[in-house]
């Protein structure tokens, strides 16, 4: 009986130890992905969730929504939406973007897709002119 506890507690610490180091791996591999770019539209995900509104006509509420904490988010020219969180290790450009809704923007950061949900970590945002606008 001591015998099997003793080779039963060993298998319980070699599987804790893998795991352990596969869990530390992954990490590892995230924190080295490459930053992604992308351009799109700034939202506010309460209404653009919510009844789809976004664009020049819902600017003004958009950036009052925002300013009153309402999550946003980045709609891409394909239709895609991801949300925008702020790097913790610099806030700015993340607050930057809360000025800029209903723009177009160009966002880098890293990139996140945890169960269905996709995210970008703003680690630098920028105005993009508006390519529907005429050239002058």
């Amino acid at each position: 009986m001591k015998r099997l506890f003793t080779i039963l507690a060993t298998v319980v610490a070699v599987a804790g130890f893998t795991f352990a180091a596969a869990y530390a791996a992954d990490k590892a591999e995230t924190k080295e992905m490459k930053p992604t770019t992308m351009t799109g539209e700034v939202v506010d995900l309460g209404c653009y969730l919510g009844h789809g509104a976004h664009g020049a006509k819902h600017a003004e509420c958009a950036t009052k929504c925002i300013a009153g904490g309402m999550p946003m988010g980045l709609l891409t020219a394909k239709g895609d939406l991801f949300l925008l969180t702020m790097d913790h290790a610099n806030a700015d450009p993340f607050n930057h973007a809360k000025e800029w809704a209903a723009k177009q923007v160009k966002v880098t950061g890293q990139m996140n897709d945890k169960d269905g949900m996709k995210s970008l970590e703003v680690s630098s945002a920028e105005v993009v002119a508006d390519a529907s606008a005429p050239a002058k």
